[in-house]
């Protein structure tokens, strides 16, 4: 029976040529992420227009892409379409609208934790609806929200392995090719795991940055 063993020499000498690959899986994580951001913020105040149509729409975008495999919809992109997309520009379109799904859901599940008693402050403060939602309401529910988007975003680098399908050389990619020139995909995988581990460890610790900031913040006001 075979036994798996873990070459740490392996590990140290190829990690140069694996971090080789962070910037793709950084860049394609990150872009996506405030991208998603921004879609699934403006998904949440078109859905505050009460306009049946409209609200059917976003409804099903959210429930549709919510609900599609993310490598699916890589895959519909990379090969699926008429012409060739590149495949970082595939990439960034799959996770940007599938973090924007949930993200929407997110912000939409937020601005109802705010109390109703915010927006009547607002609009008797003389605030416009824009206004109140800007200044007021949108603050505090990107603070109800910040644990939900970390995971978004964990979520989303630990997704961008799956670019990998596509031949976008992040660590995932570098990974397997040194696996499949030494024939230790035991030991390579282990590296990666760690290295996704890692990034992960510092989603956590800015997660935790920001409520204290806004916790402290919301101690002064």
């Amino acid at each position: 029976m075979y036994f798996p063993s873990i070459d740490f020499s392996l590990m140290w000498s190829s990690l140069p040529f694996v971090l080789g690959g962070l910037g793709y899986t950084l860049g394609i994580g990150v872009v996506s992420f405030l991208l998603g951001n921004i879609i699934g913020l403006i998904l949440t105040i078109l859905g505050l227009v009460k306009w049946k149509p409209l609200q059917l729409v976003i409804r099903f975008y959210l429930s549709f892409f919510r609900g599609v495999p993310a490598l699916v919809l890589l895959f519909l992109l990379y090969f699926g379409l008429p012409y060739q997309l590149n495949a970082i520009t595939a990439a960034v379109i799959c996770f940007t609208i599938t973090s924007s799904a949930f993200i929407g859901e997110i912000y939409r599940g937020s601005l109802e934790g705010v109390n109703q008693g915010q927006w009547d402050a607002g609009k008797a403060s003389g605030f416009s609806f824009l206004g109140v939602l800007r200044f007021i309401v949108l603050p505090q529910a990107f603070r109800i929200s910040i644990p939900a988007l970390s995971n978004v975003a964990m979520d989303l680098v630990k997704g961008t392995s799956l670019a990998a399908t596509i031949t976008v050389p992040e660590i995932f990619q570098k990974a397997k090719i040194v696996g499949g020139r030494t024939f230790d995909y035991f030991s390579l995988y282990i590296l990666v795991a760690l290295l996704y581990w890692l990034i992960c460890i510092g989603i956590e610790q800015l997660q935790k940055y920001l409520e204290y900031r806004f916790n402290q913040q919301k101690r002064i006001s």
